[in-house]
């Protein structure tokens, strides 16, 4: 690990210099290594969109992203890319302050989805789903304009765990957010990076850094009641039994299609019975029986 100021990026400037955030930094660069040669998401030369919404989590993928293409190990161009919603309140400068003295080559879009989510939610509704929506929609075109092939997105574990549950729960099915994925049109890759990292390591690591965190709640609007409850009995099982997240992660890694009651992932009607051992065949003379 580069550690000398002049030898690192200007994004880890200031960096503690703990043995707990040395650990905690090597973790999430390992992780997020991982997940970029586990799902396949590299291939030399192409151009990441890295979306950023001010958050800890898009923060902290950002400064991973930066430091494994800093040592050689990401061979991509990265382009952060910051969309303003137009909700009330939203700090409009200080990402692009931010980015601007990193030195982080960065496209800023303003788009008022606010006014239409606020038209189409019936007051005290969740904008959650159409704002995202709305937003994916933009960063794909960002990403065409921009001559990007893949648009990266800062979900982590505890997102797709908490997604999965939304689904089994309230969806009827078994589904997730991928690690990567390609879009409808068939033009753009969608990749989480961050897939095998838990969010309570990006909240340290970017306060740790003293990033400027942006709320995610400006618009007034609450997180989905799905989620959040969700999100309250991932915490609950985790404090009881601390480590659950990362053994229920595990098993979205190893899932077996014959164990699953989905006739369309295993052929369950084609099963068949192998002899019995010992078993006498018919057509085979016994020839204990001879004299």
């Amino acid at each position: 690990m580069l550690d000398e100021a002049e030898d690192i990026h200007p994004l880890f400037h200031g960096a503690p210099r703990t043995t707990e955030f040395r650990k905690l930094r090597k973790r999430l660069v390992q992780q997020v290594r991982e997940a970029v040669e586990t799902w396949g998401m590299i291939r030399p030369g192409d151009r990441w969109l890295v979306c950023l919404s001010g958050g800890k989590d898009s923060y902290t993928l950002l400064a991973v992203l930066t430091e494994l293409k800093w040592r050689g190990l990401l061979p991509v161009d990265l382009l952060a890319c910051n969309l303003d919603q137009g909700q009330p309140g939203f700090p409009a400068t200080v990402l692009p302050e931010f980015l601007t003295r990193m030195g982080v080559p960065h496209r800023i879009e303003y788009q008022d989805t606010y006014s239409v989510v606020t038209s189409r939610i019936k007051p005290g509704g969740t904008m959650c789903s159409l704002c995202s929506r709305l937003r994916r929609g933009n960063l794909y075109r960002i990403a065409r304009e921009e001559g990007c092939s893949t648009v990266v997105l800062g979900h982590h574990r505890d997102d797709i765990l908490e997604t999965f549950f939304m689904n089994l729960f309230h969806g009827g099915r078994l589904a997730t957010m991928p690690p990567r994925l390609l879009n409808e049109e068939g033009d753009l890759f969608v990749a989480r990076p961050l897939a095998l990292v838990a969010e309570a390591d990006c909240d340290r690591f970017a306060r740790a850094m003293g990033y400027p965190i942006i709320p995610c709640d400006l618009c007034g609007s609450q997180e989905g009641l799905q989620r959040a409850q969700v999100k309250a009995l991932l915490d609950e099982w985790e404090r009881r039994t601390p480590g659950r997240r990362n053994v229920m992660f595990k098993a979205l890694l190893n899932v077996r299609p014959s164990h699953l009651p989905d006739p369309s992932l295993f052929d369950f009607a084609g099963l068949t019975l192998a002899p019995r051992r010992g078993a006498v065949d018919e057509n085979v003379p016994d020839l204990r029986s001879a004299d």
